[in-house]
């Protein structure tokens, strides 16, 4: 398998997680910026049938969906040490939060932006409990540990930082001083700080264009 990976995004898109995720694993990379007009063109629909960034192609290997990526390059590029050893219980944890996230924390909250109230009588039939019980299990997860899987960084405490950064910024994850202290510390990263900074660049390189 060729080394190269062809990363699809847009920097006011998801896929900033996976840059930050890009800069954690330290492996040149090829950025491929879609806009909104053209992420439905047939060439990318070929990469992501969805029509949705982020995606990565990593050699002959296609993967989308953030928490997928995430995972796919944590193992593909162990040296980065973004995931825990297989078979410990470090990587139950690792596994069970990063989907946490991907599961019940991402449907809860795009259920609540959208007015989609689980009522008690159906609440049993929403995957994700409804949005009370998953903020609960959440502020559970990053309470008095450093990190969610073992005693170091790994993809899951990135991705539910980035979650949580996200939702504490427009508001769809409430403000739990816990949240904002996780996040932040997670945010501090260099990694991060250079993701945000190239992502940012775009942003304003495409605006002083429009």
């Amino acid at each position: 398998m060729s080394d190269q990976i062809v990363f699809y995004t847009n920097p006011m898109s998801r896929g900033r997680i996976i840059r930050w995720m890009l800069e954690e694993v330290g492996q040149p990379y090829e950025t491929r910026i879609l806009d909104w007009a053209t992420i439905k063109d047939p060439a990318y629909l070929a990469v992501n049938p969805m029509g949705k960034v982020p995606a990565i192609a990593h050699g002959d290997t296609v993967v989308t969906e953030c928490a997928a990526i995430c995972a796919y390059l944590a193992d593909a590029f162990p040296q980065a040490n973004l995931a825990p050893p297989v078979g410990s219980k470090a990587r139950g944890d690792y596994y069970r939060w990063l989907f946490y996230a991907a599961g019940p924390v991402e449907a809860a909250v795009t259920a609540k932006s959208l007015g989609f109230e689980v009522t008690p009588d159906n609440k049993r039939s929403a995957g994700w409990g409804d949005y009370g019980d998953v903020m609960d299990t959440l502020e559970k997860a990053v309470t008095g540990r450093e990190y969610l899987a073992g005693d170091s960084f790994t993809a899951a405490d990135l991705y539910v930082g980035a979650h949580l950064g996200w939702g504490l910024q427009f508001g769809s994850i409430e403000a739990r001083p816990v949240f904002k202290a996780y996040a932040d510390r997670m945010a501090a990263r260099p990694a991060a700080v250079r993701a945000r900074e190239i992502d940012d660049a775009l942003i304003a390189a495409a605006h002083a264009l429009a």
